[in-house]
């Protein structure tokens, strides 16, 4: 149901800022991705690129987390403060491999991470997929049915149809499966599903959402919902 026009947001040219401390990384970045069709700016440290950020509101930014003076996790939550940004999508380049940059990255409010050494393939498939997952939402802010390939979830009716068949869900797997499928393919952490599905005002069990994930996994198969161990779910 959804598509995207090639590397264009809002049938704009999307514009991508690169921020990182190698000038061979913003360099070879930048000319590859100019290629594919994206406006590019650059910054070589967190602070320019915060400046940078406010001046230009991109579309995305690639974000390096090891960086001096100011890292890539405090960049990060530093963007997420400002208003006009909070929408930006994030992207980290790492070269760490361990869980825990992983989850300090998503915790600090980033998108998605793509190790380096940098392989431009990955990383323009990465984006792609961001940018696709941004027009998806827009289209699904305002709403009450929301498409995802054979998933329909029409939350003014509370009717959920998965392959043309009608699923049965109850109130809260209802919600936590709209809540996920509002932005597809983002990861949202455990908290992030407690406060807006349960309210901080209601106490759980810690295994409340696996116990939902569960059951939403038996009827809407395996596939759909995606574990990301240490750090929280996806859908799609």
């Amino acid at each position: 149901m959804f598509s995207i026009k090639k590397f264009k947001v809002e049938n704009k040219v999307a514009k991508i800022l690169i921020i990182d401390d190698e000038p061979d990384i913003l360099e070879f970045l930048s000319y590859n991705l100019k290629k594919k069709g994206f406006e590019v700016d650059t910054a070589s440290s967190g602070a320019e690129g915060i400046r940078l950020a406010l001046e230009k509101i991109p579309d995305l930014i690639v974000l390096d987390i090891m960086m001096p003076e100011m890292d890539g996790i405090e960049t990060c939550q530093l963007l997420r403060a400002e208003p006009n940004l909070k929408d930006v999508l994030i992207l980290f380049l790492t070269a760490r491999g361990e869980d825990y940059s992983q989850l300090a990255g998503f915790e600090a409010g980033a998108d998605d991470y793509v190790k380096k050494p940098v392989s431009l393939q990955v990383l323009l498939s990465r984006i792609q997929a961001l940018l696709r997952r941004k027009i998806i939402s827009e289209q699904t802010d305002n709403t009450a049915i929301i498409q995802i390939n054979d998933l329909i979830i029409d939350n003014e009716k509370h009717k959920v149809f998965f392959h043309h068949r009608e699923i049965f869900l109850t109130k809260k797997e209802f919600e936590l499966l709209y809540f996920m499928a509002s932005k597809p393919g983002k990861v949202f952490s455990r908290d992030e599903i407690y406060s807006k599905v349960w309210g901080n005002d209601l106490i759980v069990g810690e295994r409340t959402i696996d116990v939902h994930i569960r059951k939403l996994r038996e009827k809407l198969g395996n596939n759909l919902i995606k574990t990301y161990k240490g750090i929280g779910y996806c859908l799609g």
